[in-house]
């Protein structure tokens, strides 16, 4: 159900957009620009436990985006031409960047055959332990674990704890308490619990991961790619206020110094591991802006506006499944300024 804030927010949309006021007052100069954010895409599944979902998009849902877009005088622009845009007093028009999160292999085989047809330019921000073969995506790991079994049994706080997860709303409970309760452990904690976790429940979260990432031979590929940019989301992908001073400039800047060395090209964009508010501190930034890169993708929605700083990028990210391409349009048209943050989505 919705939130009466939601409710609002969404009747709000279908008015703007079938009342052609988006389209007026876009036609204004009202258009404002948005960076997406997903992770994933994919082919739809029928699995009922799917705690995931919201961050993937179809084949279908991209192609069908991108052909929206065209339709409505969108521009679909590159990191860089962000920057640019940011810099003139007026822009030309909405615009909208493309950029993906954690460099699922996925995205090779599904995503860029569509957005190389449409020649989009898109953003991959990858850790790279990932490729390295080293990270761990204890999010799927804990999926993984919860889907296959009707109860499950984990240490919190030195003591044991059972949980039910039989039904598939159990599962979906389960997920969000243990996802948030993992998240705010550092690092070394973290590792430890989801290992104890995969050890009971025989999944290899070192092979699952490698599975579902691309490699360096696959990011070599799209890096060939001129309307691709490969960015960083540190080594280890950690919740960066969760760590030290000295830890988190290794993450910072070890991430750009190692895409650099792998794939023979600068680095030039950050996106901040979850990017959630809270998740990482002013003293973060700085470190970004240490580290020479140009720009920093947070998960905050909202649009690109006039001040906005490029190591605070807002994102919005979009649920293919769940969320009309309408609200997308009046978000664009400038209308409803406040739009974009009733379509953020907290992961």
């Amino acid at each position: 159900m919705l939130s009466a804030n939601g409710w609002f927010a969404s009747t709000g949309f279908e008015f703007a957009y079938f009342s052609g006021l988006a389209r007026l007052a876009q036609a204004r100069g009202g258009g404002r620009g948005v960076i997406l954010r997903f992770e994933r895409v994919r082919p739809t599944r029928k699995d009922k436990f799917q705690p995931l979902r919201s961050r993937e998009v179809t084949p279908q849902f991209l192609d069908r985006l991108l052909r929206k877009l065209r339709r409505w005088n969108c521009d679909v622009i590159s990191l860089d031409d962000v920057l640019q845009r940011m810099a003139l007093p007026s822009g030309p028009g909405p615009f909208v960047c493309l950029t993906f999160d954690g460099g699922s292999r996925d995205l090779m085989t599904y995503g860029h055959p569509v957005l190389a047809r449409h020649k989009a330019p898109f953003a991959v921000f990858t850790p790279t332990a990932f490729p390295d073969g080293l990270g761990e995506a204890w999010w799927m790991a804990l999926e993984q674990v919860i889907a296959g079994h009707d109860r499950i049994a984990l240490v919190i706080d030195h003591a044991e704890r059972h949980f039910d997860t039989a039904a598939t709303d159990d599962k979906y409970r389960v997920f969000r308490f243990l996802g948030t309760w993992l998240r705010a452990l550092p690092p070394a904690d973290l590792s430890a619990a989801i290992h104890d976790l995969c050890k009971r429940y025989s999944v290899d979260v070192g092979r699952l991961t490698r599975e579902a990432v691309m490699s360096w031979e696959d990011l070599s590929r799209l890096a060939a790619d001129p309307r691709v940019t490969i960015g960083s989301a540190t080594v280890n992908y950690p919740r960066l206020a969760n760590i030290g001073d000295a830890a988190a400039q290794r993450e910072i800047a070890m991430g750009r110094a190692v895409l650099h060395a792998a794939l023979g090209q600068e680095a030039n964009h950050f996106a901040y591991p979850y990017g959630e508010r809270g998740s990482f501190t002013r003293r973060d930034e700085q470190l970004v802006a240490q580290a020479g890169y140009a720009s920093a993708m947070t998960s905050i929605p909202g649009v690109i506006g006039p001040g906005a700083s490029a190591l605070l990028l807002p994102r919005i990210a979009w649920d293919g499944r769940r969320r009309s391409l309408r609200g997308l349009r009046v978000v664009l048209s400038g209308l409803m300024p406040g739009a974009a943050a009733q379509l953020g989505r907290r992961y």
